[in-house]
């Protein structure tokens, strides 16, 4: 069993709710499915494993100060598949 990544609820109102995520190496956030349209953006380098319902497995590698947007629908489990902390902070648009 993995270790658990810390999600600290930043903003949750009406419009948006924003989380930082904040992973140990090898942290997981666990099996989820995002239910809005979301975006990213990496605090530290981010070096994730994403597991996908398939079966298969993503390594990407999102630098420091990259933003990326997914739309709603996405399911996944992310890993820090790197040796080091890594932090993003995910914008859920509601």
């Amino acid at each position: 069993m993995r270790p658990q990544a810390e999600a600290t609820q930043m903003i949750d109102d009406a419009r948006v709710r924003v989380t930082r995520f904040d992973f140990a190496p090898g942290a997981e956030t666990g099996w989820h499915r995002h239910a809005m349209d979301y975006v990213i953006t990496a605090i530290t380098d981010c070096h994730m494993r994403l597991e996908l319902p398939d079966g298969s497995v993503n390594e990407v590698t999102v630098a420091a100060g990259v933003t990326y947007r997914r739309d709603e629908g996405v399911e996944h489990n992310v890993i820090n598949a790197g040796d080091a902390p890594m932090t993003f902070v995910e914008v859920e648009l509601i």
